[in-house]
């Protein structure tokens, strides 16, 4: 039998240096990937438990809340999703799900997924959430157990008042589950002011981590109707009554999955980050970064679709100008000047570009390098 033929050894692999300015991911601080590189150690070392102690702090001072669970989800954004439906919604409950875009089309999924009857309220993709119809929606419902909507519709650019929504389903005794995904520190955000109940987010937008840790807290009333399902949560993974024997207070902790330590790290790390600037200040950043885009694009000839009191400074909704190959020039802005910009989904896609101003990457110098190459491509 002949030897098989020897095989070229695999070469390590070598990104290229992008300035990411779509959706997500934004770039990542050169100390935020240091942090990447440090020794890994236990998922129980007495080190590591200290660690995930200054993580939960550092995370109930972003979303701005002392709720006693908060904690990052091992897995990205969606997880996070996952687990804020997958532990309060049971078969058969009633959730009004508020839809403006592509992540307000999920969570109505995800409720029906696990056997929830979601009542959609819809609006146009690149408004925000009409509260007025979540109250008529809940005035006939009213055996709705929850509320859910998206703060910053990473689809559209829009904002929707969070606050307002908060209210009117606090006035039905309702829960409300809250996407911040985009809008957590990059716009206000008061978890606690504002007394919503389950809120999740991701790492790679305006935290600037990698990708891989959704931030999720939970309010007390969030807890209690926890624990006091009928049913088990569907998901051993993501059941908050489980995850906390791991992220609980206390130095003993039980055992429950390997979290991913080295990305804890770099979470942590951006933290720090954020809180060394400040979170208002980081909130005016991404205002500031946002205004000069604006002006920028105004200078193109190009106009931003979502209406200036309802947009999301860290993700611009920029419309297509007639006779433009959307796919040609996020292709060319890519190849001729290593830049990523977003296309459009749904009904949206091919019609708007979306551009990310977010974390690390809301910076002035990546602006005016997004308006000099959107100009060259342009001409």
């Amino acid at each position: 039998m002949n030897a098989p033929e020897s095989t070229p050894s695999a070469v390590s692999f070598g990104p290229p240096s992008r300035t990411l300015m779509g959706p997500g991911p934004s770039n990542v601080a050169p100390r935020v990937l240091e942090a990447l590189a440090r020794p890994t150690v236990g998922h129980l070392d007495p080190t590591f438990v200290g660690l995930m102690d200054d993580v939960k702090g550092l995370l109930q001072k972003t979303f701005r809340t002392d709720y006693p669970v908060t904690m990052p989800v091992s897995g990205p954004g969606t997880a996070g999703m996952q687990a804020c439906v997958s532990n309060l919604v049971e078969p058969g409950d009633t959730v009004v799900v508020a839809v403006n875009g592509v992540f307000g089309g999920r969570l109505a999924d995800m409720v029906r997924r696990v056997g929830g009857e979601a009542v959609v309220v819809e609006d146009a993709w690149g408004g925000p959430v009409d509260p007025s119809k979540i109250e008529a929606a809940l005035d006939a419902h009213p055996n709705a157990k929850m509320v859910a909507f998206v703060h910053a519709e990473t689809s559209t650019g829009a904002a929707s008042d969070a606050a307002a929504i908060a209210a009117i389903a606090r006035a039905h005794d309702c829960l409300t589950l809250v996407d911040t995904v985009t809008s957590l520190a990059g716009i206000p955000l008061e978890v606690g002011e504002w007394q919503l109940d389950a809120v999740y987010s991701g790492t790679q937008k305006c935290l600037s981590a990698p990708p891989g840790l959704s931030p999720v807290c939970f309010s007390p009333r969030a807890i209690d109707a926890i624990q006091a399902r009928k049913t088990p949560v569907p998901s051993w993974f993501l059941d908050v009554s489980l995850v906390l024997g791991y992220w609980g207070d206390g130095a003993q902790r039980t055992y429950h999955h390997t979290a991913p330590i080295n990305m804890i790290y770099a979470l942590h790390e951006s933290l720090i980050a954020l809180h060394e600037e400040g979170l208002e200040s980081a909130w005016a950043r991404h205002r500031a970064q946002h205004e000069r885009l604006r002006d920028g694009l105004d200078s193109l000839g190009l106009r931003l679709v979502v209406d200036a009191e309802h947009r999301l400074p860290q993700l611009n909704a920029v419309a297509i100008p007639d006779g433009v190959d959307d796919a040609t020039v996020r292709r060319r802005l890519l190849d001729e000047h290593q830049l990523e910009i977003g296309a459009g989904l749904g009904p949206m896609a091919g019609k708007i570009w979306r551009i990310g101003l977010m974390g690390h990457t809301a910076r002035e110098e990546n602006v005016e390098r997004a308006i000099r190459a959107l100009g060259s491509v342009l001409q």
